[in-house]
């Protein structure tokens, strides 16, 4: 069953991302991954069959396996434990919902970079530089960093992200703040990483959110899915040229490749390139969890 809009019966709707569907009941959140996509800040009309499954279920292996490191807003993840009135959604909701804590985001995107990719390169081309950091010259498209570097983006509810330097960043959110984040997406990434070159993957970036519950700071929203992260497979990885991916870089390449203006909504994807694109995401759970899709 494909899901592209969601509605709950008596539930506020929070809010209908480009991809999540959020309720609100109680003290708690129902959080419902769709199986839309993005690309180049529009939500494309076209669905990716099993995407919003394959996301909420990376994103749950993610909090699992870092909750040593700090805390996260899940509260269930099992539809036989949601509340009965859900009941009747099970065919909506199974395996691609979860129910969370209520927390106040920062505005913050905490941007973590391995390898330099994507407006990170296109960045370094023209100034050598990557935020705050200045790079050694001659670096190769993709090549590893020398070292985890923190880039932190504005969060927009539309429109684009705007890049922070992180002395701006300090003076907006105040400098314990962004120091403690940085800590954590950095420490994170890490260990993520850590992990995923074992399974095959590289993790080029990724991207965090965190929210205060109870005067706490923990993780929120998604983690380390292909939707906010570059996969890129190990065995061919080679610098110096663009790398094949797990996510959804697929789709934005073949939208570059059309005549599409970029200013008005993009075309609907063709069915090949939408299968492939779902094999991408299929491929990219089985080698993170190591477990074969179902």
């Amino acid at each position: 069953m494909l899901i592209g809009d969601v509605e709950i019966e008596g539930l506020e709707k929070l809010r209908s991302g480009k991809v999540r569907e959020m309720f609100s009941f109680d003290d708690k959140i129902l959080i419902v991954t769709t199986d839309r996509i993005s690309a180049f800040d529009f939500v494309l009309s076209s669905l990716i069959p099993l995407k919003g499954i394959i996301l909420n279920k990376i994103s749950n292996f993610w909090f699992n396996y870092l909750k040593d490191i700090i805390d996260n807003h899940l509260i269930e993840t099992d539809i036989g434990k949601f509340p009965k009135f859900l009941k009747r959604y099970k065919d909506i909701l199974n395996g691609r919902a979860v129910i969370v804590k209520k927390v106040k985001v920062y505005p913050i995107e905490c941007v973590v970079r391995g390898y330099i990719t994507g407006s990170a390169w296109e960045e370094y081309k023209k100034t050598g530089m990557i935020g705050d950091l200045k790079l050694p010259p001659k670096l190769p498209r993709c090549d590893r960093l020398p070292e985890v570097i923190f880039t932190p983006t504005t969060k927009e509810i539309s429109g684009h992200d705007m890049a922070l330097t992180i002395n701006k960043a300090k003076r907006i959110f105040g400098a314990e703040t962004v120091e403690f984040l940085k800590e954590k997406s950095i420490e994170l990434y890490l260990r993520a990483s850590e992990y995923a070159m074992r399974q095959g993957i590289i993790i080029a970036d990724t991207k965090f959110e965190f929210g205060i519950t109870d005067d706490r700071v923990i993780l929120a929203d998604e983690v380390l899915t292909p939707d906010s992260s570059r996969f890129w497979p190990l065995d061919e990885y080679r610098p110096g040229r663009e790398q094949k991916s797990f996510d959804k870089q697929y789709v934005r390449d073949y939208l570059l490749g059309t005549d599409w203006d970029r200013k008005t909504a993009p075309p609907g994807l063709p069915s090949d390139v939408i299968k492939k694109t779902s094999e991408k995401y299929i491929d990219a759970y089985e080698k993170i969890t190591g477990e074969k899709f179902k």
